[in-house]
């Protein structure tokens, strides 16, 4: 667009409307074949009982495959494609164009949409095997190497954070589930020197898998998810065997 962000409306003063029309892929291609100047084909409007026949006949140079890059020469493109006219159901469409300075201009406003369609006779059938042929080609093919390739991007063989996982997966395999009671009592001890741990500290302390410790502290302890001490276990109070100091202190006192 240009910098100010102008659109041209002169186009919005024509009486004429555009078409909106849908054709073909393999339309398409041929036309993109032909020169800036060249022809691409015909269109005829007709009236047939009482009806307006619009019908787009293409340029006899662009019916073989050759022109849009098929071995197979032999094989032709249909030349008829009949219009199916569709109403524009109360849209407000427009077609828009681009400049070399790019200015954007207002080309016309949709009066009618179409479907231009191929008739269906011996070549289209042709060419609807060519192209199923062509889509059940596969898109990607293995091919050996004969040497490593330097002047492109090589990935990498192993990103850390798969490498730090893999280090900690065999870590936490190798340990070994103790006897209940002897983890309680590892954990039971250290709640005694402190209130709060996190599970990492934990797990430090007792060298048990993480599941099944906080399997067991789920039992005997409470997990903080906000507050000051947030991601931290402390024992339950059913379970703690310890006092503060300040707790001694007022029991000191009271007594």
């Amino acid at each position: 667009m240009s910098e100010k962000g102008e659109v041209n409306l002169a186009g919005a003063k024509q009486s004429n409307g555009v078409w909106l029309v849908k054709v073909p892929k393999y339309l398409a291609q041929q036309w993109d074949k032909v020169t800036e100047n060249g022809e691409v084909g015909k269109i005829t409007i007709g009236k047939k009982q009482g009806k307006t026949k619009v019908c787009f006949s293409l340029n006899e140079e662009l019916t073989t495959l050759g022109a849009v890059g098929e071995k197979d020469a032999s094989v032709q493109i249909p030349r008829d494609h009949p219009f199916t006219m569709n109403s524009v159901g109360g849209q407000t469409m427009a077609v828009f164009s681009q400049g070399d300075q790019d200015e954007i201009s207002l080309e016309g406003t949709v009066v009618h949409r179409a479907e231009c369609r191929p008739v269906v006779n011996d070549n289209y059938m042709k060419l609807k095997k060519v192209q199923m042929k062509e889509a059940l080609k596969p898109q990607r093919l293995s091919q050996q190497l004969d040497r490593a390739i330097t002047t492109v991007f090589k990935p990498v063989a192993n990103h850390d954070f798969n490498v730090e996982y893999e280090k900690k997966k065999k870590s936490e395999g190798k340990m070994v589930r103790a006897e209940r009671q002897v983890v309680l009592d590892m954990l039971f001890s250290a709640f005694e020197k402190h209130q709060y741990y996190n599970i990492k500290d934990l797990v430090d302390i007792t060298k048990q898998p993480v599941t099944y410790l906080k399997e067991i502290m789920r039992e005997i302890g409470t997990y903080n998810s906000k507050g000051a001490h947030k991601s931290t276990w402390e024992l339950k109070a059913e379970y703690r065997h310890y006092r503060s100091g300040e707790e001694d202190d007022e029991a000191m006192h009271t007594a």
